[in-house]
């Protein structure tokens, strides 16, 4: 895995092994990043990652120049490596959480432009976890949601879905606020 745009382009991610993580494909990592460099000036957004595991959208978002970002895994072994390579890359605007990500969302004051979600396929509470996140308000007006997921998952049901990419089993899935 390399950052693929930003200050740190070409930059190897490379978690140590044993970490249960699923990383984002390259091929979604760079449309997710092209749909989202469209759709918002990263140095005006305040980010949130989600079952950040290795870390690779979240220092994505670090190298593209997010105002801040909030990246949560309950993996103690993730977050301390999201941490490590975080202050070797001089990414002050990150704050790494160790924390479940279903607590974190219902207890969090803070509102976010972008929030990605990239939960384990096997997962079972994707639509309690978009709920919660829209209903409580956790997007900023004219903000984000972005859920990836397995294309056996569907979330066309949501009045709130505006977007949706498949790339072979993986789905991006939008939801936004008015």
């Amino acid at each position: 895995m390399r950052i693929i745009s930003g200050t740190h382009k070409g930059h190897v991610i490379r978690p140590p092994r044993g970490l249960p993580i699923r990383p984002t494909t390259d091929r979604s990592k760079e449309s997710l990043f092209n749909i989202l460099n469209n759709r918002f000036d990263f140095e005006e957004s305040d980010a949130l990652d989600l079952f950040s595991g290795g870390g690779s959208v979240s220092l994505e978002f670090c190298s593209r120049g997010v105002r801040s970002l909030v990246s949560v895994d309950r993996f103690p072994g993730c977050v301390n490596y999201v941490k490590s390579e975080s202050t070797k890359l001089g990414f002050e605007m990150i704050t790494v959480v160790k924390a479940d990500v279903m607590q974190y969302i219902r207890n969090t004051t803070d509102t976010f432009d972008i929030i990605f979600c990239d939960a384990p396929y096997s997962w079972t509470e994707y639509e309690t976890m978009i709920r919660i996140i829209l209903d409580r308000g956790l997007l900023n007006k004219g903000g984000e949601l972005v859920v990836e997921h397995h294309s056996v998952k569907n979330f066309d049901s949501f009045p709130e879905i505006i977007d949706k990419r498949a790339y072979g089993q993986n789905v991006l899935s939008f939801f936004g606020t008015d």
